[in-house]
């Protein structure tokens, strides 16, 4: 039985954290899609990826792989063939789609095909503007020298 959790709470109290809120929605529902093919995700450096799909019996022009604001999905469609003369038939060659939900600034850097195994590369790159950079702390007497209060004066006894 699976657990069902309430976030409503959290949007009350947060601002600009939809999309991960979607995101763990999606995840506690019940996939309807299968796990087949089967698929790898490596992370091979400290801001880079590789997902590998095990696409046996499948072309290169058999799939797809597209990449539209933060979801990357492959798809595999392999050409209609005579099922005549088959005693058995063990490699599946039924449709495909996968979806993976990418963070910000994670882009596909590029896609292999070699021996079976559809590898895509990610990398994350972030914007300059977004990366952590030191701030100087300037000391400039106008402006101490006005954030200072202003001292009231006593009036001098005659």
């Amino acid at each position: 039985m699976a657990t069902s959790y309430d976030y409503a709470p959290l949007f009350r109290s947060s601002v600009g954290f939809d999309r991960i809120f979607n995101l763990l929605e999606n995840a506690q529902r019940a996939r309807s899609i299968s796990d087949w093919p089967p698929y790898d995700i490596v992370k091979t450096g400290d801001d880079s990826y590789r997902i590998s799909v095990a696409v046996a019996g499948f072309s290169q022009e058999d799939l797809d792989i597209t990449f539209q604001s933060n979801l990357l999905t492959v798809t595999g469609r392999r050409q209609e063939t005579a099922s005549e003369g088959y005693l058995h038939r063990g490699i599946a060659d039924r449709p495909f789609e996968h979806r993976f939900e990418l963070a910000d600034h994670v882009r596909v850097s590029g896609a292999d095909f070699r021996n079976g195994l559809l590898s895509i590369d990610l990398v994350r790159e972030i914007p300059e503007e977004m990366k952590p950079r030191k701030i100087s702390i300037q000391s400039d007497p106008a402006l101490s020298s006005a954030a200072a209060p202003a001292q009231i004066e006593a009036p001098k006894a005659a």
